[in-house]
């Protein structure tokens, strides 16, 4: 299912008409606030979506999709009179996915439509580890510890992600020093104990699932990744 939000319905009904020749399921809006109803109760595989709307703006729309953790990942094309640079820039910086510039010619909405479908669908399927109450998804930087959003530094991170993938085994200081510092860092190994404090403290209880292991370094056991 594709869902389009223009407000200008002969735009509106034409390209629906040519997305449904072309095979799609589509459904157009003529307003956010019919577009919030809709997706509530189902959604779309991608959304285009106009800037120029009652109520408000596609760029608050989009927004908001960015905004919500079921909606963060949708792609949505941008449809817009303004061609300027800086609106397009504006708009993929918001999180848009593509942007077409009005007036614009049918296959090349139908070519582009396909063309993001098959990025997406292309694109690696998301790794997330569970440990506990302890939850990591590394492509959306997403840590939540008993159900709480946890801020991590990006060496935390990056360290509490190399534990994760090496799930069960031991990993020396020397080690993670090399995969998370680099080679070349001229700091002491005493900073990766400080940096696993850091990180037990952050995650609370959640964090006694990073092991000590004297004498070697750390483990993360009983790791599942989906």
């Amino acid at each position: 299912m594709i869902y389009l939000l223009e407000d200008d319905d002969s735009i509106r009904k034409l390209v629906i008409y040519t997305l449904e020749s072309q095979g799609f399921q589509a459904e157009g809006f003529d307003r956010p606030g019919a577009f919030w109803r809709a997706m509530e109760q189902q959604q779309p595989e991608l959304l285009l979506l106009d800037i120029m709307l009652p109520e408000e703006d596609g760029l608050q729309v989009l927004r908001r999709l960015r905004a919500g953790a079921m909606t963060r990942r949708l792609p949505v094309i941008l449809l817009t009179a303004k061609n300027a640079e800086y609106d397009r820039v504006l708009g993929l910086d918001s999180g848009a996915d593509d942007f077409i510039s009005k007036p614009f010619g049918m296959m090349e909405l139908v070519a582009r439509v396909r063309a993001v479908l098959r990025r997406v669908q292309d694109a690696p399927a998301e790794t997330e580890y569970r440990v506990g109450e302890l939850y990591v998804c590394p492509q959306r930087h997403s840590v939540r510890a008993a159900g709480r959003e946890v801020a991590l530094t990006c060496k935390e991170f990056e360290l509490l992600c190399l534990l994760l993938e090496n799930s069960g085994r031991v990993l020396t200081r020397e080690i993670i020093m090399d995969r998370v510092w680099g080679s070349s860092f001229d700091g002491e190994s005493r900073t990766v104990d400080v940096h696993v404090r850091s990180l037990r403290s952050k995650l609370g209880p959640a964090g006694s699932c990073i092991e000590t292991v004297r004498g070697f370094g750390y483990k993360i056991a009983g790791g599942q990744r989906a």
